[in-house]
C-alpha cells in the first residue's frame, strides 16, 4: 500500500473515531509501528491531525467552525472506475481534511439515471454538490435546465457549461486538454516528426482534444492527419484486428510515423498490433496516448499526458468548502493543465515535463 493511500484511511478512520492508536492502526493497514508513527509525523506536520502519545487526535487546518465541519456533500460523476477513481479519491481526501461527509452517486453515463442519482443524492440533504455530467461540453445544446434547478451550491467537475447553457454561472473545474494536445504535438515536433496521425475515441474528451490539435498545429506549422477509424481498447472487440490495421495502413499510407491516441488502452493495442507486423516502436512508430492510467503498463510503456485527476477532486470539493463558506464570492472557473510523462514509445527515459499549474 502507498504512502498517500494509508493517509486517506489514516485520516477516514479519525474522522469515524475521534482517535487513533499506533498499534490499532498498525493491525488495520498491515504495517509496522515505525510505517505507521512516520505517516502520522507526516500528516501532523501537514495539520491534518496531532500526534500524542501512542497515536494521534483529529483536528482541522480551519479549526472547528471551518467550511465543512459536519457536512455532507454529494458528488455524481459517470463512473467510478479508470479515469474518475482518481478524482473521487481527491475529492473525498478533501472533504475528510475538513470534517466533511461525502455521498456518492453515479451516472453511468445515462442522462436519466444522472436525474435520478441527483435527486437522491440531494434527498440526503447535502450542503452543496460535486458533478461531472453526463452530457460533455460538445453536448452542451442537449442540457435541460436541471443544473439551474439545483438549491444548493454546485461545482462542476471536467465540464465548462456557461451562458447560455445555463441561466446561472456555475463554479468549475476542469482540466485544460486543449493544453494537452498542444504539449503531445510540440514533444512530436521537438523529436523532429512534422507528421502526426490523430485517433480520437468517441468520448467527451475528444471535443477539447480536437480543437487543442487545430490550435497546436497551426501554431506549430505541423500536418495532422484525424483519421476516422475507430481503434479497439480490448483484444476481444469485434474487429479489432482490422481496425488496428485499417489504421496502420492509412500511418503507412500517408507517409506518418507520429501517433497520438486517445485513450492509453487504445494506444497498447496500436502499440501491440504494430509489433506483431514488424514495425519497431518508436523508430517506425511514435505513440503519445491520453489520460496516463494504464500507458506505463503497455507492452512498450507509453508517452502519455497526464491529467491531475486527484487534483481535479481536491480542487473541486475544496472550491465548494468554500463556496458554502462564502455564498457571494465570486464564480470561479478553473483550469488545471495535465503533464507530459515521456516513456519508451517516444525513445527517451521516463521523466516528466510541464509542472502541473492552474490556470485562472
Amino acid at each position: 500500500m502507498l504512502a498517500p493511500e494509508r493517509h486517506e484511511l489514516i485520516l477516514r478512520s479519525l474522522r469515524r473515531h475521534g482517535r487513533l492508536r499506533v498499534a490499532d492502526l498498525v493491525a488495520e493497514l498491515g504495517v509496522s509501528a515505525i510505517t505507521v508513527r512516520r505517516d502520522l509525523a507526516e500528516l501532523d506536520s501537514a495539520g491534518l491531525l496531532r500526534r500524542v502519545h501512542g497515536g494521534a487526535l483529529g483536528t482541522s487546518p480551519v479549526g472547528s467552525d471551518g467550511p465543512g465541519s459536519g457536512l455532507t456533500i454529494g458528488i455524481v460523476v459517470p463512473s467510478a472506475a479508470t479515469y474518475y477513481s482518481d478524482v473521487i479519491r481527491g475529492a473525498e481526501a478533501m472533504a475528510d481534511r475538513y470534517g466533511a461527509r461525502l455521498v456518492l452517486g453515479v451516472s453511468g453515463y445515462d442522462v436519466a439515471t444522472e436525474r435520478e442519482r441527483i435527486d437522491k443524492v440531494l434527498g440526503i440533504g447535502v450542503a452543496g454538490l460535486l458533478i461531472s455530467t453526463a452530457l460533455g461540453d460538445g453536448d452542451a445544446g442537449r442540457l435541460d435546465n436541471r443544473l439551474d434547478e439545483i438549491d444548493v451550491p454546485v461545482v462542476l467537475m471536467e465540464r465548462a457549461f456557461s451562458f447560455p447553457h445555463v441561466e446561472r454561472e456555475i463554479d468549475y473545474v476542469r482540466t485544460d486538454h486543449m493544453f494537452g494536445a498542444m504539449i503531445a504535438l510540440r514533444h512530436f515536433v521537438s523529436l523532429g516528426h512534422r507528421r502526426i496521425a490523430i485517433s480520437l475515441a468517441p468520448t467527451v474528451t475528444a471535443y477539447w482534444l480536437r480543437s487543442g490539435v487545430e490550435s497546436a498545429a497551426k501554431a506549430l506549422d505541423v500536418d495532422v492527419y484525424l483519421s476516422g477509424t475507430e481503434l479497439p481498447m480490448r483484444g476481444d472487440d469485434p474487429g479489432g484486428i482490422a481496425q488496428l490495421d485499417a489504421f496502420l495502413d492509412e500511418c503507412r499510407s500517408f507517409r506518418l510515423k507520429a501517433v497520438l491516441v486517445h485513450s492509453d488502452e487504445h494506444g497498447a493495442r496500436l502499440v501491440e498490433r504494430a509489433l506483431d507486423r514488424g514495425m519497431r516502436v518508436p523508430e517506425d512508430l511514435a505513440v503519445i496516448a491520453y489520460n496516463d492510467v494504464t500507458a506505463a503498463l503497455a507492452v512498450v510503456p507509453l508517452t502519455a499526458i497526464r491529467p491531475d485527476r486527484r487534483a481535479l477532486g481536491e480542487t473541486a470539493c475544496d472550491l465548494l468548502l468554500r463556496r458554502l463558506q462564502a455564498p457571494h464570492a465570486p464564480t470561479q472557473h478553473l483550469s488545471l493543465l495535465p503533464t507530459l510523462s515521456i516513456r519508451t514509445s517516444c525513445g527517451t527515459a521516463d521523466r516528466a515535463l510541464e509542472p502541473a499549474r492552474t490556470r485562472l
